[in-house]
């Protein structure tokens, strides 16, 4: 036996126009209402993740490696010549130029002449002045001469006296002892033996003195010619600096005064180049300064497309609009036709370091003095503690804090306004 159910009494009723509008109007509220919530828990995540959100696009963002960190320093410089001086007027008067700028010239070649009156009129009023002590030098020798023969005269005239004297004693004695001379006689011969020996003492006394008086006489005569000589060689000196003369073989530079036009003393008049010799001129960044030091090796970048070993060889004890001015000297060959103010390339490197954990260098450096960075993951920029160690014009070596792999940002950090926290859109 069956139970029969209702389904043969059920029929589909068409629904009233009013009710299917409220139908889908509802729905639509529905779904309106989910993608409201939707968004709402959306934007609750993105409160909960951070106190504010950044596009991405605002930001750099870099990859922490690992790899070898080369501190550098490139940058552009200007060849100037090692050798440039300047030839100055040694007096006043008018300058008489053999060459114009541009000329090459040899060493020792003449390049201009200063005419002077004043100094050649006192370089021939000392050498007139030395002549004259020179003349009382000769003639003070010629006198010391002419004393110390007259002292030897004195003391051959005394020796002679003595032998006279010891002669006519010894006559005297002779005589007394036949009796034929009185005792007196003999002393009086004796007394004239002791005269005549003191006299032969004196005079040999008398040459001695006179000897060293008229050396001591011409010296000082010969010391007053010397120094005057030295006066007159001093101006012979100034007066052969007139004519302005090539000191090595180069290139006349700058021509800074007109032909026949008068100079007063210490005016630059032209300048001479070296161009066997150059060098770069670079400036670098001040952070920079206390890492150069002079020998340090670099390498510069040649017009024909090579490199070219070269050496720090001058560091600018002073900086200037952030600036230090340093100066690189080839090593050995240098690039073919070089000229004076040319640009070049140059790169000095400070130190290498191997395998090394790095990032990109950004303005994140300069924030907190370089403690802190934002790392991000998954769409959030998080603030963590770092510590950074050497860096070079593109990368920091990251000390502590960071893992390879891991990414911060290295620029844009300052619109967190030192949050914790940051959300990263379009990440």
């Amino acid at each position: 036996m069956s139970i029969r159910d209702t389904s043969a009494q059920d029929h589909r009723v068409a629904p009233a126009a009013g009710q299917s509008r409220r139908r889908r109007q509802w729905a639509l509220g529905a779904a309106v209402g989910a993608l409201v919530l939707g968004a709402g828990a959306w934007v609750a995540a993105g409160w909960a993740a951070g106190g504010a959100s950044v596009s991405a696009e605002r930001l750099r963002i870099a990859e922490v490696k690992r790899g070898d960190l080369v501190r550098d320093i490139a940058a552009d410089g200007r060849v100037i010549a090692a050798n440039n001086p300047i030839l100055y007027a040694i007096a006043g008067g008018s300058v008489d130029l053999k060459v114009v700028a541009g000329d090459v010239v040899r060493k020792g070649q003449v390049l201009a002449e200063i005419d002077s009156p004043e100094l050649r009129s006192k370089l021939a009023q000392e050498q007139s002045t030395l002549a004259g002590l020179e003349a009382e030098a000769s003639r003070a020798e010629l006198d010391g001469e002419l004393a110390r023969s007259t002292a030897r005269k004195e003391f051959d005239q005394a020796g002679i006296d003595r032998v006279a004297a010891e002669r006519d004693l010894e006559r005297y004695n002779r005589a007394f002892e036949g009796g034929a001379v009185a005792k007196v006689d003999v002393a009086k011969a004796q007394d004239e033996l002791k005269k005549a020996e003191i006299g032969l003492s004196h005079a040999r006394e008398g040459l001695g003195r006179q000897d060293r008086s008229a050396a001591l006489d011409a010296r000082n005569k010969r010391l007053l010619a010397q120094r005057q000589a030295a006066i007159v060689a001093e101006a012979q000196r100034q007066v052969d600096a007139l004519t302005l003369r090539a000191p090595f073989d180069g290139q006349v530079g700058q021509v800074q005064v007109a032909q026949r036009a008068n100079v007063a003393i210490n005016d630059p008049v032209l300048s001479v180049v070296d161009l066997s010799v150059f060098e770069v001129e670079i400036k670098v960044p001040e952070s920079f300064a206390r890492d150069l030091a002079i020998g340090m090796p670099a390498q510069i970048a040649g017009n024909d497309g090579k490199s070219y070993a070269a050496r720090i060889s001058a560091v600018s004890p002073e900086v200037v609009a952030g600036e230090v001015v340093s100066r690189l000297r080839f090593a050995g060959a240098q690039p073919p036709a070089l000229r004076q103010n040319q640009r070049l390339s140059a790169r000095i490197v400070l130190d290498t370091r191997r395998n090394a954990l790095t990032v990109e260098r950004g303005p994140f450096l300069e924030q907190d003095g370089g403690t802190t960075a934002y790392v991000v993951a998954g769409g959030v920029a998080t603030r963590r503690a770092i510590r950074t160690g050497a860096s070079s014009l593109s990368q920091v070596e990251i000390l502590e804090g960071l893992q390879p792999g891991e990414r911060i940002v290295v620029s844009g950090a300052d619109q967190f306004a030192n949050a914790e926290t940051v959300r990263i859109s379009g990440e």
